[in-house]
């Protein structure tokens, strides 16, 4: 394989493509010299480090089956597409495109040379989760009143990245509006968005960074996503599901569950500080469902219909902030996700 991008995400793949007993590393490509060393001291003598612009010659090596996208998401497109172009199956952090023409010209283009694309949304594979889905799509907790998402970032990432992130919609609530839909299997009708920057930094780059989104689905289930940017206490992520039968919560994992108590009182370790930590099991489970793909023994989890749903949702959540008002989604049949309904 090869792993387009040392940053963020690319960092976490980075170790467990290493790890990873049915994976060869061969190829990192990452345009920072300044970070060579590190990765070489990561990889050792079995991976070539090479620059984006070497990366033509690199995709004609016939050894090279699959690359792994985690470069900044106005890049991934034209990534996306020459890796697919040179027959190679890939793997892209969301979101696939910045636009739903993009997103859709990389699909096709996957299906037109034969080739998987699998988009990275590493909380389908977090246990505790993907146990409420399944519970929920079984009927166990009956008809769904309320779902309930909070995602609170930590540490606060740098200006520098969330002036290439594409933005809190597309780079943070894209992956609650993916759980949300995933668990009840319904696109939602409407949002409606407020939203403001409370960074003033944040602010500067006509970016928000406290966010609530209420969603009305059609079956009447309310949808409620609060997202932000920085939580002083660590990584914040829990899901509420209220049914007419159950509730089902997924609070915070910790690194332990002791707890300490004494005779002035009680205390535990703190939540975990950020995404590497949180999801790292999440993140080699994911990994292995892609080499799965790639040896033909199992499906795509996630389709064109699926990231083209996540990304309108996110276009009309960011138009109603901005603009001030609900937006009302209208779906076509042809747009509706195989398991899914409006």
């Amino acid at each position: 394989m090869a792993l387009f991008g040392v940053g963020r995400a690319g960092g976490i793949h980075l170790g467990n493509l290493k790890a990873h007993s049915n994976i060869s590393l061969k190829y990192v490509v990452e345009s920072d010299r300044d970070k060579w060393d590190q990765i070489e001291a990561v990889c050792g003598n079995g991976t070539k480090i090479v620059h984006p612009d070497q990366s033509k010659d690199m995709l004609s090596d016939p050894d090279l089956n699959a690359c792994v996208i985690c470069t900044p998401t106005f890049t991934h497109k034209d990534i996306i597409l020459e890796c697919l172009e040179a027959g190679k199956a890939v793997f892209s952090e969301k979101p696939i495109g910045e636009t739903p023409e993009d997103t859709k010209t990389c699909y096709m283009t996957a299906e037109k040379v034969g080739r998987p694309l699998f988009c990275g949304f590493q909380r389908r594979y977090d246990p505790t989760f993907s146990d409420i889905q399944a519970r929920v799509r079984r009927g166990e907790a009956g008809h769904i009143q309320i779902i309930k998402s909070i995602s609170r970032d930590s540490p606060l990432p740098s200006i520098d990245y969330l002036k290439i992130s594409g933005g809190i919609f597309h780079d943070c609530m894209v992956h609650d509006i993916d759980m949300q839909t995933w668990v009840l299997g319904e696109l939602p009708v409407q949002v409606h968005t407020m939203a403001n920057a409370q960074i003033p930094e944040i602010a500067e780059i006509d970016d928000y960074d406290n966010v609530v989104t209420t969603l009305k689905y059609p079956s009447g289930t309310l949808g409620i996503i609060n997202v932000n940017r920085f939580a002083a206490y660590g990584y914040d992520q829990r899901l509420e599901v209220f049914g007419m039968k159950a509730m089902y919560e997924a609070d915070n994992g910790k690194p332990n569950t002791a707890v300490y108590s004494s005779s002035s009182g009680s205390s535990s370790v703190p939540i975990f500080h950020s995404f590497p930590s949180r999801y790292e099991e999440s993140y080699a489970a994911e990994m292995d469902h892609f080499v799965d793909v790639v040896n033909g023994a199992r499906e795509l989890p996630i389709t064109y219909l699926h990231s083209s749903a996540v990304s309108k949702i996110a276009d009309a959540a960011e138009k109603s902030a901005r603009e001030g008002v609900a937006v009302d989604l209208v779906w076509d049949k042809a747009e509706i996700p195989a398991g899914y309904f409006c």
